[in-house]
């Protein structure tokens, strides 16, 4: 790499918690965080927020009359973003870029908002400004007092790691040297739900894993959608309070046979990864904290494309899906969460329902994988 990036501070909100001792406490048990809650109609198992980062949320939401009318996505995006600059150390004076992303921006409200209009034939007059997808970073810049570049964007469930390669390059280009990126999501709305169904990728499954992630003998797939947000701080050389380096980037694109393609042995994957890992040792990959979101196709070619990769000496394979479920443009930074966390304790976190993988070495270097709808592939190599 031509320049260092230090990440400074990671912070989250998700069904796991928003603290890390929390977080990784949960991590360590083989439960998962999804519950059956009454979505369009009848029950639907999904993984909500813990009470603990619900009411975060509601204080930030009743703290100003302005944030009252604020979209749920919007609302975890402030929240993990003041907390991620306070672990950072950084300060009001500090001039700093935004780059937060969603796959489908302000969901809930804007699905409100619609009935509203169906119903009485008018709008509200914030539906626009409220659920437009450069929204979430808007409002962080405002919460924060920044006085840098904000950026949001939509690449669907690779966002978040779209967000990094995006302050990764700012900040390479001496345009700024520090960058808070990240994606926030809150899709568990009727519509989204039964936009998953119509795919016929949601699970039905009633087994104590209802997510089978990773699971390559399943029949069929098993998503189960999840809510949350996370955003990291990047800085531009080795800092003394990193908590992990940005070792390697890679992006590619799948060539598109329909709307959600991807191919048999996952081609941008592939791509993505090669293009993170080109200055790499592939013996030095300890881990890959997969894409993995439990369906039939996504998971196999993706162990596919890290075969193709890796040949028979695979690292060690996770997902965090099957515990959390899929939080689509959020998805990549939680799985960068994990990825820090398991180098920082030195320990591996496995799929509890596959073949147990032991570990022989220190966990120093882990690669992350997202895609989106469109084949918009990213890998992302840390190091501690």
């Amino acid at each position: 790499m031509s320049q260092i990036i230090s990440i400074t501070a990671i912070a989250s909100i998700s069904p796991l918690g928003n603290k890390s001792e929390m977080i990784w406490e949960k991590y360590l048990q083989d439960n998962h965080c999804f519950t059956a809650h009454d979505l369009d109609h009848k029950k639907t198992v999904v993984a909500v927020l813990d009470a603990d980062s619900k009411q975060i949320v509601e204080d930030l939401k009743q703290s100003d009359n302005k944030y009252k009318s604020l979209d749920k996505s919007v609302l975890y995006a402030m929240a993990v973003s003041r907390k991620a600059i306070e672990k950072a150390g950084w300060t009001p004076n500090d001039v700093f870029g935004i780059n937060i992303g969603s796959s489908r921006g302000a969901t809930d409200l804007f699905e409100k908002h619609l009935q509203e209009y169906l119903k009485t034939g008018k709008a509200h007059t914030l539906a626009s400004p409220t659920t437009t997808l450069g929204n979430i970073s808007s409002w962080v810049s405002h919460d924060l007092q920044s006085a840098g570049p904000e950026i949001s964007h939509s690449i669907t469930c690779s966002t978040a790691l779209h967000a990094l390669l995006n302050g990764v390059a700012w900040l390479r280009a001496g345009m700024a040297d520090k960058f808070l990126v990240g994606g926030s999501e809150a899709p568990l709305t009727d519509f989204t739900i039964a936009q998953m169904r119509a795919l016929k990728i949601y699970s039905n499954s009633e087994e104590k894993y209802p997510n089978r992630a990773l699971d390559l003998k399943k029949k069929q797939s098993t998503m189960i959608l999840g809510e949350g947000a996370g955003v990291c701080c990047l800085e531009i050389g080795k800092k003394e309070n990193a908590q992990a380096y940005v070792e390697g980037i890679g992006y590619a694109t799948e060539v598109l046979e329909h709307n959600i393609s991807i191919s048999a042995e996952a081609t941008c994957f592939q791509k993505s990864m090669k293009m993170a890992l080109q200055n790499t040792n592939l013996s030095e990959v300890d881990a890959i904290v997969m894409h993995a979101p439990g369906t039939l196709k996504g998971d196999l070619t993706e162990y596919r494309a890290i075969e193709k990769v890796f040949a028979e000496k695979l690292p060690l394979l996770t997902t965090n899906k099957w515990k959390i479920g899929h939080t689509f443009g959020a998805s990549g930074i939680l799985s960068m969460e994990l990825a820090i966390m398991m180098m920082q304790h030195n320990r591996f976190i496995g799929v509890p329902f596959t073949e147990a993988q032991l570990q022989t070495k220190p966990i120093r270097k882990v690669l992350i994988n997202a895609v989106g709808f469109g084949g918009n592939a990213v890998s992302v190599l840390l190091s501690l």
